[in-house]
């Protein structure tokens, strides 16, 4: 009796994320945006980088945007791309 619990439980589990991953694609093919809003604008991520290479440290343009220096640090450099690092695309 429990073994039959456990595969329907099972069963159960794996309906569950074949309608979360379907419900995910179907949101993204209507422009659903999915994931933490982002805090800092195209436009003021380049003018971090312009500050950044005029000589301003990181701490001042992080307090001034009330972002970490950390993320100012990753957007100078390029790290922090704002794209899905789940699934990279080909750029060649």
């Amino acid at each position: 009796m429990l073994a039959v619990l456990g595969e329907l439980a099972d069963v159960e589990r794996d309906l569950i994320r074949t309608r979360t991953a379907e419900g995910r694609l179907r949101a993204t093919r209507l422009g659903v945006k999915m994931g933490r809003p982002a805090v800092i604008t195209q436009k003021q991520r380049h003018e971090i980088v312009r500050r950044r290479q005029n000589g301003e440290t990181l701490k001042a343009i992080a307090q001034n945007y009330g972002i970490s220096p950390g993320t100012v640090s990753r957007i100078v450099t390029g790290a922090d791309s704002h794209r899905s690092r789940k699934h990279p695309t080909n750029e060649n």
